[in-house]
């Protein structure tokens, strides 16, 4: 069983920088697809970003893009999202999460449905 472990949330003011990590609680090259939703109040979680964990190929939210860049440290089996220009639609918990490879899917996923481990959350709130 895979534990993943979010770090790095808290307030933060419009325009400013929060790094998000996700810590594997054991190597996670195996994990192919890795990501970053968010849930807002009153809103479904949201796909953020994923990134292949072996190429680092990513894909991002089309709100997200220019602002935010996810990345993994494969020796330190973390991924982080580094969030910049930070606005109040931002605010929400981020979830990390990960593909099992044994649904040998090698592309980054969007749907929620898809991914079969997750983290507790770590809450991000911006103020304007």
């Amino acid at each position: 069983q895979v534990q993943l472990v979010e770090s790095g949330g808290g307030l933060a003011q419009a325009g400013d920088s929060l790094r998000l990590s996700c810590s594997a609680s054991r190597r996670v090259f195996s994990m192919l697809i890795m990501a970053w939703f968010r849930s807002a109040p009153g809103k479904e979680r949201e796909f953020v970003a994923g990134i292949t964990w072996r190429g680092g190929g990513t894909s991002y939210v089309d709100s997200v893009r220019g602002r935010f860049t996810i990345s993994r440290n494969i020796a330190e089996n973390t991924m982080y999202l580094q969030m910049n220009n930070l606005n109040p639609e931002d605010t929400a918990v981020y979830y990390c999460a990960a593909i099992s490879p044994t649904r040998r899917i090698f592309e980054v996923q969007r749907s929620q449905s898809q991914y079969d481990h997750w983290g507790q959350g770590t809450q991000v709130t911006v103020s304007s």
